[in-house]
């Protein structure tokens, strides 16, 4: 009897299967166009509010995906649910550019020929000091050595140069360098045959 009533509470469901299926799917819906009305730089950097926010708010919808329900069952269908709406739209995005577009944006330019871009900035709520952080993690001193800096949608930054790299630089010299190897080789070949 104990045995069965376990199970009972455990997998008993108290809300329509339905219902547990949409609740997730309309907070995935509304979670994704509330990020991406507030912008990149959500996803961008994290700072130690941006990071109470997002835990907040995973607690804050909790409820809202699965509702009145402690069951088993219903957390693996709120995740069934989770997973199948992400899943679809990663397919429908994937075959849709213009929709990606649409829904994902458009590359932010922040920084320009070494010039920062403030009106960017303040729509992507970004301080010169963030910045900052940012191309120094790429290598770079000051903003005059970045040619071009974008937030993309996806929240990463893309950092370019004005000139080649140290690393890019190596390279070159050193694929310069296997070139003369391979020619003085081939000339010794050359003399031998």
């Amino acid at each position: 009897m104990l045995h069965s009533l376990v199970f009972d509470h455990m997998f008993h469901l108290p809300l329509p299967i339905l219902e547990k299926l949409l609740r997730p799917v309309i907070v995935y819906l509304v979670l994704v166009a509330l990020l991406r009305l507030f912008g990149k730089r959500e996803l961008a950097q994290l700072n130690p509010f941006d990071l109470v926010v997002l835990l907040s708010l995973s607690n804050t919808v909790q409820n809202a995906i699965i509702g009145d329900d402690n069951s088993v069952s219903g957390g693996v269908i709120g995740a069934f649910g989770l997973l199948a709406i992400n899943w679809l739209v990663a397919r429908v995005l994937f075959r849709s550019k213009r929709l990606t577009r649409a829904l994902e944006g458009r590359a932010a330019v922040l920084i320009s020929n070494g010039q920062l871009d403030k009106k960017a900035m303040q729509r992507e709520s970004l301080t010169p000091e963030e910045l900052l952080d940012v191309i120094h993690r790429q290598g770079f001193q000051e903003f005059h050595q970045v040619y071009r800096c974008e937030l993309e949608p996806s929240g990463s930054f893309y950092v370019e140069a004005f000139d080649p790299s140290a690393a890019d630089k190596r390279h070159a010299e050193l694929m310069a360098r296997i070139e003369f190897l391979a020619n003085e080789v081939s000339a010794l070949r050359a003399q031998r045959g």
